[in-house]
């Protein structure tokens, strides 16, 4: 699924394709993406006329933001947005096309078919779901080391599920919760509320600056992710941890391992990230 750096890529390059452009009409070929409304023609007669003013996230969702109107879209597993000719041949896992005015087409195509998209009047998105009980995004100004301590204090949750659950910190999914933690020298399954304020200023600093390396890398193309523009990401290249199972850890030697916690695929190096609670 792709997490914070993935999303922040896509929105960025739809800002460079299709902002300012006019919807002329909607195309709805597989009716469960659309959640909002529960009625496919509505949906398109809605979009119908607006013009795209700009593309926001927030967490692991795109906020699609047109004169009046906020799409709010769920890549999931493998939900692709692209911008074609009319003329484009169509691949046969496309879902939702919006026409423009001008002759071009954003495509959405999702292989799984998990994606979803909810339609917002303005100001209405944030406080209604999916959005409405989202945490921190940890690449604000606001997510301070004090931030995070309030965030994770007194918590008894496995620090990998807690920093998984989106309630508390959007936006990090699995690669990067395993990245950051190893970075901080942290096992994955210590409880939250035995972390010391250094490791939590430590695990703080790893989060930021992991995400902020992925954002900068284009994401990580450890599936099948691509951004607005087809193209992959880079930062799967720079991995510590993730998916490096049974190969030397780069700063000691020790062999990585993968384990379970809280239902997800965990790596970690087990003479790095001892699990020692205070």
């Amino acid at each position: 699924m792709p997490e914070l750096p993935e999303v922040e890529t896509v929105k960025r390059t739809l800002n460079d394709l299709v902002n300012g452009k006019q919807i002329e009409s909607v195309t709805v070929r597989l009716a469960r993406i659309i959640q909002r409304p529960d009625d496919i023609q509505a949906f398109a007669n809605l979009l119908a006329g607006h013009s795209i003013v700009n593309v926001e996230r927030r967490g692991k969702f795109l906020r699609i933001v047109l004169d009046g109107l906020v799409l709010v879209s769920h890549l999931r597993m493998e939900g692709r947005y692209g911008l074609f000719s009319n003329e484009d041949p169509l691949d046969k896992h496309t879902h939702v096309i919006f026409h423009f005015t001008d002759g071009t087409e954003l495509r959405y195509t999702d292989v799984r078919q998990f994606g979803t998209m909810h339609l917002f009047q303005i100001g209405e998105d944030l406080q209604l779901p999916p959005l409405n009980k989202l945490g921190q995004e940890p690449l604000e100004p606001s997510f301070t080391p004090e931030r995070f301590k309030q965030i994770v204090s007194g918590k008894s949750t496995k620090i990998k599920s807690l920093l998984l659950n989106q309630e508390y910190i959007v936006g990090i999914g699995n690669i990067y919760v395993d990245e950051s933690l190893h970075r901080a020298g942290i096992h994955p399954e210590v409880s939250a509320k035995d972390l010391s304020d250094e490791q939590l200023d430590q695990l703080h600093h790893a989060i930021v600056s992991t995400l902020t390396e992925a954002v900068n890398a284009g994401g990580s193309s450890v599936k099948s992710y691509v951004n607005g523009q087809g193209e992959s990401g880079t930062y799967q290249q720079q991995l510590l941890i993730y998916g490096r199972k049974d190969q030397p850890c780069n700063h000691c030697g020790t062999m990585i391992e993968k384990t379970v916690v809280g239902g997800r695929g965990t790596h970690y190096c087990p003479s790095c990230q001892r699990k020692v609670e205070n």
